[in-house]
């Protein structure tokens, strides 16, 4: 049933109606978002406001590899610590901060922005496929890891992208191994348990 609150102030209201948009979060948690936020100190809140208001107004995606950065290249693409050699597909964002998190890889990444799904509407076209093989074709990458969940679409994309990297009969194209159980996602995955799927991966075979 839909909690219904009566709200002596609107602009309490718009507050929790705004922050209720969030995933997870119903009206009751929200209120109480409002209720903190109302106790904090007016420097605290404006800072929060700020922070929130640079993800549209100054946050930018990285040219190379379409993670989200604070410059038209991200540091990752930018060190020369990294391996350039070696390049790792990954979906988003949130699985390339799940892998740096384990400190077993050194290389690049590409984001592909979302994973090939039939039931949603989403084909190769809608994702950074394109630019992919392009970074492949004028790059001097080894090895591509494809770090991608463990479902049924995810498998369905890491089956379409080896299809493409066989044209580049040099490359070793790899995946993690199957530390990772069916149907988790990469972001939820421990430490422990990802970076060990990182070191023992293993060749892909279409």
């Amino acid at each position: 049933m839909h909690l219904i609150l009566n709200f002596s102030s609107k602009i309490v209201e718009n507050a929790v109606k705004a922050l209720s948009g969030f995933p997870g979060v119903g009206q009751r948690s929200a209120l109480r978002m409002v209720m903190f936020l109302l106790k904090r100190p007016k420097e605290e809140v404006e800072q929060m406001a700020y922070a929130l208001q640079q993800l549209k107004t100054e946050l930018k995606i990285c040219k190379e590899c379409f993670n989200v950065s604070d410059a038209e290249v991200c540091d990752i693409c930018r060190s020369p610590n990294r391996n350039h050699q070696l390049l790792c597909v990954v979906e988003d964002m949130q699985d390339v901060m799940a892998i740096e998190n384990t400190a077993q890889f050194n290389g690049l990444y590409h984001v592909l922005g979302g994973i090939i799904s039939p039931v949603e509407g989403i084909g190769p076209d809608a994702l950074k496929i394109t630019e992919l093989i392009k970074r492949i074709e004028n790059g001097d990458f080894k090895e591509i890891i494809i770090a991608l969940n463990a479902t049924i679409d995810g498998d369905t994309t890491t089956f379409y992208l080896a299809r493409k990297f066989s044209q580049y009969p040099e490359l070793i194209v790899s995946t993690i191994s199957k530390g990772i159980s069916v149907g988790s996602e990469l972001e939820y995955t421990d430490e422990i348990t990802l970076g060990r799927s990182f070191l023992s991966r293993i060749p892909y075979q279409i």
